[in-house]
């Protein structure tokens, strides 16, 4: 026998399990946390862009982007030595401002500003807050290729010099997080952001659309759109961070928006990527804790990543905490629909972001037995297509024998994929 920690919101469940049924799935162990001095060197070799001391001038206005509370990628520790070495290249600390790209997410709170810029710099310079629905907060720049309206934060076009700041790992269907999103859907209006999302969903079949998915640039139609609007914005300095479990910058990747950013992907992916023989008839899914697990929207990620290890008709247990419920209020009324087609119709009818994650829940009820250990109620689960069990009542069915099964630590942070049996 063996103990796993499973993380759950900020604390830590221990479960036994049988070595002889059970295999942990998880990245290799992270390299040590970067200390200053080393990230400072990363940030004198960026890729594809000048450096740093030569992108700013005295008198210049900066303005940082970072992610919001639901993302993990060491904003603070970046932005603390980014503002140091502006403020030695002549800016003055009044004129560099700080955004959070929260997309459509809800505002950031002072508290998590505080947590996401570090204390000490959100008590120095001014932070603002982006409203993908505040029609005089945006401007229209242009189309991408398909036609997609472009319309993103005017506070990137009001400043001489934009950072961005954000962390690499995999999406579930735009590839890749990072780069790209911290300006669309980061800081884009929710036309721009729901017309780009749309791309993920094929209403002719009633699916994910071919070419989206975990760890995929390539021909990826969503990543690309991302791509087309992110470059209306004025040419920024990307800084691309790796995190490890929990949540210190172990690498960095930075300069062009492009260049820097697949170069993180493809280190990430390389690290991050699992090969199994087999599906099997039980996955045991942590989040990773938060703010891997803080809603729905996020732990569907882990939920995404667990069924690529779990035969159809198998079991997965989503252990994710959802402190903060759905993630937005609007997403329960997609649970209404009977099952997935219907979910599928009305998304394609009436397209908004969230309910195409309600479909991708949907459709996992269907071809998975899910059981969630979280703060939701019993009702409130089966709404999803979900049963509710206790930890205990976890740690029993983990140890009560019987099928075999695979152990992920931290779900979302993998790409697995069932090797190809040989003819």
């Amino acid at each position: 026998m063996a103990i796993v920690t499973l993380n759950y919101g900020s604390r830590g469940l221990s479960c036994e399990f049988d070595t002889d049924r059970f295999d942990i799935i998880k990245a290799p162990e992270s390299t040590p946390p970067l200390s200053d001095s080393q990230i400072g060197c990363k940030l004198d070799s960026p890729i594809g862009h000048s450096n740093i001391e030569d992108c700013v001038e005295n008198g210049s206005s900066v303005l940082i982007v970072v992610p919001d509370a639901t993302r993990s990628s060491a904003s603070g520790q970046i932005v603390n030595l980014l503002v140091r070495r502006l403020i030695a290249a002549g800016i003055q600390p009044y004129d560099i401002r700080a955004i959070i790209a929260t997309g459509i997410h809800k505002k950031a709170s002072d508290a998590e500003k505080a947590e996401i810029l570090s204390p000490f710099i959100y008590q120095r310079i001014k932070t603002l807050d982006h409203d993908p629905m505040n029609l005089m907060g945006l401007l229209k720049v242009g189309e991408t290729a398909t036609g997609i309206p472009v319309e993103l934060d005017r506070a990137l076009f009001e400043h001489d010099h934009v950072f961005l700041i954000g962390s690499v790992s995999f999406h579930y269907f735009a590839g890749f997080t990072g780069g790209r999103k911290l300006i669309c859907p980061g800081l884009a209006s929710s036309r721009t952001i729901a017309e780009t999302h749309r791309l993920a969903f094929d209403c002719r079949t009633f699916s994910r659309r071919m070419g989206v998915g975990t760890g995929i640039l390539d021909d990826n139609p969503v990543h690309e759109a991302f791509v087309q609007a992110a470059a209306f914005a004025p040419r920024p300095f990307l800084i691309n961070t790796i995190v490890d479990e929990v949540g210190e910058c172990v690498d960095i990747f930075c300069g062009d928006l492009v260049a820097s950013h697949e170069a993180a992907c493809m280190a990430y992916a390389v690290n991050h990527s699992v090969d199994i023989k087999e599906k099997r008839d039980l996955v045991i899914a942590s989040c990773g804790g938060s703010p891997y697990d803080i809603n729905l929207i996020q732990a569907h990620k882990s939920l995404d990543a667990a069924s690529n290890a779990c035969r159809d008709g198998g079991t997965i247990v989503l252990v994710a905490e959802c402190s903060e419920g759905l993630g937005r209020s609007d997403m329960s009324k997609w649970f209404d629909a009977s099952d997935s087609r219907e979910l599928a119709h009305r998304l394609c009818e009436k397209y908004q972001v969230n309910g195409q994650t309600a479909w991708s829940i949907r459709e996992k009820s269907e071809r998975f037995n899910i059981l969630i250990v979280s703060n939701f109620d019993r009702e409130t689960s089966r709404s999803f297509g979900f049963d509710k069990i206790e930890f205990p009542d976890l740690k029993q069915f983990v140890e009560s024998g019987g099928k075999t099964g695979y152990i992920l630590p931290r779900a979302a942070s993998i790409n697995i994929k069932e090797r190809s049996r040989p003819n």
